[in-house]
């Protein structure tokens, strides 16, 4: 009977990841359908006011043409950053482990990340609780122990793509004001920086008034649950035994996923000779369009980027051709072809490994 019920639990365990796949992969398909849809709309326009018949106006041949334009060099040197921003993430992870009491492997920390990365693909936020998982097992430490770890490393991640905002809003400040100015009436504009400023303060005299009965709340002690847990990572960080190099890790992740971004600006033509203040702007939109649950940030991260080179007076067809080279380059193939390596080496790696059990 009970064999009977933990089948019964693990069918409908996966037939729930199998609806949360298809329901993320929906959302995503269904945004990249309808941004594919306009800039197709805008390329046959644009072909029409240059006398070219719709027949011979195709962005899907467009893509293509641009894929095989791409250089090659700088989809490789794409690559090599994302194997090192990884590399370096991995390092960063085993100096959160051994205050635990453990010394892993760098080839364990580094392959579960990738594992990770691989299965968001699949479902988002999933990754975490698999690399996790994995990790836990090959190390041969507790799971909920490990899974603390990672809630301190995507704490920096969110401070770092905090941190990058606020260095792209300094050093593109006139571009993004120019471009809401021309494309937002100035009254609305003034209307709604007044608005947020009034909804802000209104929204934080209600709660210190309302304080005592939101704490009864199950979503206010979630929510505070979170900030304290988003506090105590923090704290740990500066109780590691070189905080500094932790936090050296934490910059050089974040600046090599700003420079794949450059990267894959150089490998496209119409891009090649953008600022690399353009390359900070596209890496924050499209880091944002990646945090939005689809998988990979599948048409989010499209939608974004195309945004972004907007600022800059790229077309947008262009746009959506650097987005795909840049999504199918890092999002796809880095992902699914270091992911696949991952469950291959991961066996082989800890055939005859013995983890030394320390009691922590």
């Amino acid at each position: 009977m009970l064999k009977l019920e933990l089948h019964l639990y693990d069918m409908k365990q996966k037939l729930i990841n199998f609806l949360k796949f298809l329901g993320f992969l929906s959302i995503g398909s269904v945004i990249l359908y309808f941004v594919f849809k306009s800039q197709n709309e805008a390329y046959i326009a644009d072909c029409a006011l240059k006398g070219i018949p719709e027949a011979e106006c195709s962005l899907t041949d467009k893509l293509i043409t641009d894929f095989k334009s791409a250089s090659p060099f700088w989809i490789l040197m794409i690559i090599v950053s994302f194997m090192l921003s990884n590399l370096s993430r991995a390092l960063r992870w085993r100096m959160l482990v051994r205050p635990l009491g453990y010394t892993p492997k760098l080839s364990n920390a580094f392959w579960t990340v990738m594992l990770g990365y691989f299965t968001n693909l699949g479902i988002p936020r999933s990754g975490e609780f698999v690399r996790a998982g994995t990790f836990a097992k090959y190390e041969n430490i507790r799971a909920d122990k490990v899974m603390g770890t990672i809630v301190v490393d995507r704490v920096m991640d969110v401070i770092c793509l905090l941190l990058a905002m606020v260095l792209m809003v300094a050093l593109a400040y006139d571009t993004i004001w120019a471009y809401l100015q021309e494309n937002i009436q100035a009254d609305i504009l003034i209307k709604l920086v007044w608005f947020g400023l009034g909804a802000g303060l209104i929204s934080l005299i209600a709660f210190f008034a309302l304080r005592k009965r939101l704490e009864k709340l199950a979503f206010y002690q979630k929510v505070i649950h979170i900030l304290y847990g988003f506090w105590d990572g923090l704290k740990t960080v500066f109780q590691l035994k070189n905080p500094w190099l932790f936090i050296f890790h934490s910059i050089a992740i974040w600046a090599l996923y700003y420079i794949m971004t450059l990267f894959a600006l150089k490998a496209f033509a119409p891009t090649a000779d953008l600022p690399s203040v353009v390359g900070l702007v596209v890496f924050v939109f499209g880091a944002l369009g990646i945090v939005i649950p689809s998988p990979g940030g599948m048409g989010t991260y499209h939608a974004l980027v195309i945004a972004a080179l907007s600022l800059y007076g790229v077309d947008g067809n262009d746009g959506f051709s650097l987005a795909n080279i840049a999504f199918f380059s890092i999002n796809i193939f880095c992902n699914i072809a270091f992911g696949i390596l991952a469950l291959i080496l991961l066996p082989i790696l800890n055939r005859d490994y013995a983890p030394e059990q320390i009691s922590v």
